[in-house]
């Protein structure tokens, strides 16, 4: 079972607990049916700001759905066992972002650390959720478009802004590898 399907089941089996329809969801979580239904099939993996509409729309944790197993504290992730999980922004065709989790497993979690590769993309869309978000640039150029203002970050920069404000990450001329750290409140 891939992570797409293992997360799939996880929103569906949350949704249908509460008794609401995909499209009751889709409107709570303020996303598109057709994303949802993509989801609880297992053929789109989202992008984390869709992550974030759907745990909230079901009043549950990020971690809630990516986590496979619980582990002891303290969690260590080596770089040579990172799991790649590819995101396809905004439930877009092809997947840009690579999601290398960092605290799967730890059930207890606040924060979501991620390493991202991001491939240099056309797609400049903007999206917002509660909560915070640190960048820190690993290598190659990212721009940040926070609200209308436009930054450009290169290896060692760090970036750590309020995510309700409409925003993009993406890389610039190339491939980026960044640490994210995303706190929603719950």
């Amino acid at each position: 079972m891939t992570s797409a399907d293992l997360l799939g089941k996880r929103v569906r089996s949350f949704r249908e607990r509460l008794g609401l329809s995909v499209e009751d969801l889709a409107k709570n979580a303020g996303i598109e049916p057709a994303l949802v239904h993509g989801i609880e099939e297992g053929h789109v993996y989202p992008a984390i700001g869709v992550l974030v509409k759907l745990s909230r729309a079901l009043g549950q944790r990020v971690g809630t759905f990516v986590d496979d197993h619980a582990v002891d504290d303290p969690l260590i992730v080596r770089a040579h066992g990172r799991q790649e999980e590819t995101a396809q922004h905004k439930g877009g065709a092809a997947g840009h972002y690579h999601y290398f989790s960092l605290g799967k497993g730890k059930t207890d979690r606040h924060m979501e650390p991620f390493f991202i590769s991001i491939e240099a993309s056309a797609d400049k869309a903007l999206s917002s959720h509660e909560g915070e978000e640190l960048i820190i640039v690993v290598s190659g150029e990212v721009e940040l478009l926070y609200g209308r203002d436009v930054q450009r970050l290169g290896p060692g920069d760090s970036v750590y802004y309020n995510s309700i404000v409409p925003h993009h990450v993406g890389a610039t001329g190339g491939k980026a590898e960044i640490y994210a750290v995303i706190y929603t409140p719950f």
